[in-house]
């Protein structure tokens, strides 16, 4: 089955994310935990899920690194979600975390261009990093 723009576009956004977190040897620090993992091994976890939200699924605000055990069982069933509300408040100040709470359900209708335009964005970016972090190929 072919992917669709936006899990293109959600995939590419990850994976920048992660990049952007990384030290420039290729660490990031989980934004729940506090561990340190290679950003190949993590998640660009979002602290608003993906599925919950359309107007915040494709922003990078939303997405930072995160280990996979906390992206994963402790998001739902851990204090993931908790540490990660600290993180975000801490960053972005309490007033944007209430707009992103407020705005979480609103329509953001994105089109065919609007993806490739983010695909194509993002996939610039990711090719700053990877000459930062040293990664040969794709």
């Amino acid at each position: 089955m072919a992917e669709t723009l936006r899990a293109k576009a959600l995939k590419t956004l990850q994976k920048l994310r992660r990049m952007e977190c990384a030290n420039d040897e290729g660490y990031c620090k989980c934004v729940s935990c506090g561990v340190l993992v290679h950003w190949k091994e993590c998640d660009g976890g979002h602290w608003l899920p993906k599925g919950s939200s359309s107007r915040w699924a494709l922003e990078p605000e939303n997405v930072w690194s995160q280990c996979k055990s906390c992206n994963g069982w402790q998001m739902k069933h851990g204090s993931a979600a908790q540490q990660y509300t600290i993180h975000m408040i801490d960053f972005y100040g309490r007033e944007f975390v209430d707009h992103m709470l407020d705005t979480r359900r609103d329509i953001h209708k994105l089109y065919a261009a609007d993806y490739r335009e983010m695909i194509a964005d993002w996939s610039e970016q990711i090719k700053g990093h990877e000459r930062r972090l040293g990664v040969r190929g794709r």
